[in-house]
Order: structure tokens, then C-alpha cells, then sequence
């Protein structure tokens, strides 16, 4: 069980493992709320990650009983006593979340997020941006800013209505409801639901798996999902055509061909 973080402690903690950096969102005290600190330690760690040649698999979870409660309401509160509003205050938060899911969904390498318990605001938004979500079963999700009178942000406007459609959307964005992890399967917002007891070994061996596939070809995979919206079916296929030749001249594809013809299973580096 995740401990308490203390007041020295960083508000992300950065571990690896098998090629698979672990990046736990550690305010538990605070239900690993976004503040300013979080999130220019969680961006940076990404970043880092990003640049790493020996990563080749990211996971993002939380620490304590939530995954990521949103952003912080005390210092929204500590900036309208400050200066009457918070509007300065919120552009220079989503600023750090927008980077994170930028990052994020423009990284090669295949990135995780393990929601071990509630997702809420920016938290839920943050779960979405990755390539699998992986769910305990005790965990949550709600939009909740209009609880507070606050529009969406961190994609979740982008997201949301691509995995649900428009009108769920909206009904999940303006009623506030939860949604636990059975239905948001349900909903197409999570890859897979997981036991709540062992969730975080279970999130990091799936992990792993995506750690020693084919990275280069889960790069291209990730590409072209994110392309496929905005395209007709002939670019599409285009653009699959070139990403199936540039993986054709990858050493991971000579080790994949000779793997299945010698029955054996492949060992993939990343090149």
C-alpha cells in the first residue's frame, strides 16, 4: 500500500523497470490533485522518458485510494483570494496539463494509465490521454467541473465525444454523475478492468508486455490512430501503406519473421 508522501517528498516518483518508466502521482495527501508543482514534475518526467533511448514503455498511476482527483481546489481558492479571480491562475495550470497530453499523445512509445482509484476533472482527462487505460475495479470516473462552475479542458472535449459520441458527452460533462469501471468499459473509456487487490503489479506487467513488443510498429500504430478522424479511407490507407513499409526495414521485423518461420518467440529491440 502506497505510503503518505511527505513534504519533502517530489510530487512525482520516477522508478524503472524492464525498459518501463513508472511515473506515480504522489500529492496522496491531496488525492495526487493537479497543482502547479505536480504538474511541472509529471511534464518533465515525461519528457524525460520521452528522450530516454533505454524507456520503451511509460506507465502513469496514482498514489493512495485516487488516481488523480483533478485539479487543486485550494490553490484555485488561494488565487481568488490573491486577485479577485482565477483566470490567470487556470490558463498557467492547463498550460502544464495541455503540454502533459501533448506529450503524451505525441510520444513513440506506448504510454499506460493505470486509474487505481478516482479520476475526476483533470484526472479523468490525464486517463484518457492514454494509449490503454487499465482500470481497477474500484475505480471512477467524472468530469466534475461544473460542480465548481468550471468548463472542460485537458482534451477532455476532444476525447470524450471520439469514445462516446456527442450527446453522452454532454449528459457525462454536465450531470456530474460517476461512472465506475464496469460501465466505463462499457463505454469504450477503458482498455481493460483489473482486480482492485495487486492493480499495480498487474498494471506494470501489462506494461512490460508493450515494453518488449515491437515499439516501432506500436509508434506507427499510435500514429495512425490518431491520424484516422480527420482522414477519408484512401489517405488512411496511404498512410498505413508507408507505415507498414517503414516497419518492412526494421531490424524488429527481420527478428519477427525469423521468430515465427524457427517457432520461437521473438526477442524485439526497438529497431
Amino acid at each position: 500500500m502506497s505510503q503518505p508522501a511527505r513534504h519533502d517528498e517530489p510530487p512525482v516518483l520516477r522508478e524503472s523497470h524492464d525498459a518501463v518508466a513508472i511515473l506515480t502521482l504522489n500529492r496522496p495527501r491531496a488525492y495526487n490533485a493537479l497543482d502547479l508543482a505536480l504538474g511541472d514534475a509529471l511534464l518533465e518526467a515525461l519528457i524525460a522518458c520521452d528522450e530516454d533511448p533505454a524507456i520503451r514503455a511509460v506507465l502513469v498511476i496514482g498514489s493512495g485510494a485516487a488516481f488523480c482527483a483533478g485539479g487543486d481546489i485550494r490553490q484555485m481558492k488561494q488565487a481568488v483570494d490573491a486577485t479577485g479571480h482565477a483566470g490567470v491562475f487556470l490558463k498557467t495550470l492547463t498550460i502544464r496539463l495541455h503540454a502533459i497530453v501533448s506529450t503524451i499523445a505525441r510520444m513513440a512509445k506506448p504510454v499506460v494509465t493505470a486509474v487505481n482509484g478516482s479520476a475526476a476533472g483533470a484526472g479523468f482527462s490525464l486517463a484518457l490521454t492514454g494509449d490503454a487505460v487499465l482500470a481497477s475495479e474500484a475505480a471512477s470516473f467524472v468530469v466534475a467541473y461544473p460542480a465548481i462552475g468550471l468548463a472542460p479542458d485537458g482534451s477532455i472535449s476532444f476525447t470524450l465525444p471520439r469514445l462516446v459520441g456527442a450527446k453522452r458527452a454532454f449528459d457525462l460533462i454536465c450531470s456530474g454523475r460517476a461512472v465506475g469501471a464496469a460501465e466505463a468499459l462499457a463505454l469504450g473509456l477503458v482498455s481493460r478492468t483489473l482486480p482492485a487487490d495487486g492493480f499495480r503489479d498487474a498494471a506494470i506487467a501489462y506494461t512490460r508486455t508493450l515494453a518488449a513488443g515491437p515499439t516501432l510498429a506500436f509508434a506507427e500504430a499510435k500514429k495512425l490512430l490518431a491520424l484516422s478522424p480527420t482522414n477519408g479511407l484512401e489517405t488512411q490507407m496511404e498512410f498505413e501503406r508507408r507505415a507498414i513499409a517503414a516497419c518492412g526495414r526494421t531490424s524488429d521485423f527481420l527478428e519477427g519473421i525469423e521468430a515465427f518461420l524457427g517457432k520461437r518467440a521473438a526477442t524485439f529491440r526497438g529497431a
